[in-house]
């Protein structure tokens, strides 16, 4: 393993020699300069992650260095401990503020200098990997494109981040809901804080209240023990509620009562629990016809729709498709450390032409299932899936077409990709609603509708 890289700034030679003897015996690779200006000298492009600063030197002394060393282009700052053989608590703290990590006196003890030198280390691997991470967590949750829908959505979420204001996200399945959801949470004030995210359409009716709440042991037949609910866990934190538009009107009740009282009750529980969390919800459906059905909340609709925001569908943002999939296959080729890939221009011009009625989502599972199968490091012609027509390939001839009602031949192509799907997936429910954008409930309800069973 490469050695970690010392600098010793020290106008004594003996110092400096005694330092660089201990720090070389603890395996470090060490290197001296006499002078201040030699110090700033020697660190850009010396790789250095400790730097022992005398405070006493001739010419610029070690304070107005150690505030030039703030001030360079480090991508990752070098740790500085300062020394001085006159120690003082106005010296230590002026040099704390300037960025000092530790302050050592002369004479100095080995001991004392050996572990100062690896806590000071480590406190900057720390930081790198801190760094690293909320790179990793920013770009995870980054909202790409470059068309005018999607550089107005940034700049919403920009603006909207800061505020603790409810947003309601809408969009069709797949268009990116809960990638708002979280880009919103990562850039707020909260973002340290918890996000829990609810499948709405997941949670039978009879579990809602117990899955939001929380229960108290032995308040209902099943309840073995004491559990805390989505809303308590997400205290201080952010909210998400996925296909809120599917929660029944029982459940708009209670969770309205929450949003406009901060408190919760757990089922069987004895006293209201304070909450403090940001909403944060999605649908797909249009919730203002579903007041007039008399299926949502009006109410609950005003409460949550503080802020809007709309998803377009792929379809309409059709020239982010290369981009998107670009993207995506970087992403395959970080996490599975694959040598870089490419697509060929003719499989990225059918992913450009494509309709991709499941739209972000859809796209990603493919691209993702191109990437695993593909035999080399270009995806070729022979690497598409079925569904996207091949020039130059033989077709089957087209079955004529058959005259009926635009419901009847909606349904139709339903119930034949729905099959297809779970085919596909081997009837792995989750995964085919996946694949065609739907959420499992909506799946299920589907399959209920046209009889299929799987």
């Amino acid at each position: 393993m490469k050695p970690r890289r010392v600098l010793v700034v020290d106008d004594e030679p003996g110092i400096r020699q005694s330092l660089s003897g201990v720090l070389e015996d603890e395996g470090y690779a060490v290197e001296t300069a006499a002078s201040g200006e030699a110090c700033l000298e020697a660190l850009p492009g010396g790789g250095f992650e400790l730097v022992l600063l005398d405070i006493w030197l001739p010419g610029m002394d070690g304070m107005e260095v150690l505030a030039r060393i703030q001030e360079m282009p480090f991508d990752v700052r070098p740790v500085v401990v300062v020394i001085s053989g006159h120690g003082s608590i106005e010296a230590a703290v002026k040099a704390t503020k300037l960025g000092a990590f530790d302050f050592l006196e002369k004479p100095l003890s080995i001991g004392k200098v050996t572990v100062v030198a690896k806590n000071g280390l480590a406190h900057r691997k720390l930081e790198l990997e801190n760094s690293r991470l909320k790179e990793d967590t920013g770009s995870r949750w980054r909202i790409i494109g470059e068309s005018v829908p999607m550089k107005a959505l940034r700049q919403q979420l920009g603006l909207m981040a800061e505020t603790n204001g409810r947003v309601l996200i809408y969009g069709e399945s797949g268009t990116g809901k809960e990638l708002v959801a979280r880009a919103l949470h990562a850039m707020s004030p909260r973002a340290a804080e918890p996000f829990v995210e609810v499948n709405c359409a997941a949670i039978p009716e009879e579990l809602i209240e117990s899955e939001m709440f929380g229960h108290i042991k032995g308040s209902f037949t099943s309840a073995l023990e004491d559990k805390v609910g989505k809303f308590q866990k997400a205290d201080g934190g952010t909210l998400f509620l996925d296909e809120i538009g599917d929660l029944s009107l029982t459940a708009q009740a209670k969770i309205l009562r929450v949003l406009e009282e901060r408190v919760l009750e757990r089922v069987g529980g004895h006293g209201p629990i304070p909450v403090d969390v940001r909403l944060l919800a999605a649908t797909n459906k249009d919730l203002e016809a579903e007041i007039a059905k008399g299926t949502f909340r009006e109410d609950l609709y005003y409460r949550i729709k503080v802020i809007h925001v709309h998803m377009p569908p792929l379809r309409e943002i059709r020239e982010e498709i290369p981009l998107l999939a670009n993207h995506f296959l970087k992403e395959y080729c970080r996490e599975t450390a694959r040598s870089a890939m490419e697509f060929a221009p003719e499989v990225m011009r059918q992913l450009a032409s494509n309709a991709w009625p499941g739209n972000v989502r859809q796209l990603r599972n493919e691209v993702l299932r191109l990437a695993a199968c593909a035999r080399l490091n270009v995806i070729g012609e022979e690497d598409l899936w079925e569904g996207i027509p091949r020039p130059g390939r033989d077709q089957p001839a087209a079955p004529p077409v058959k005259l009926q009602s635009l419901k009847g031949a909606v349904a139709e192509m339903e119930q034949r990709m729905i099959a297809e799907a779970l085919q596909d997936t081997r009837n792995n429910q989750q995964q085919a609603a996946r694949l065609l954008g739907l959420s499992r409930q909506g799946l299920i309800n589907k399959m209920k509708r046209y009889s299929i069973t799987g």
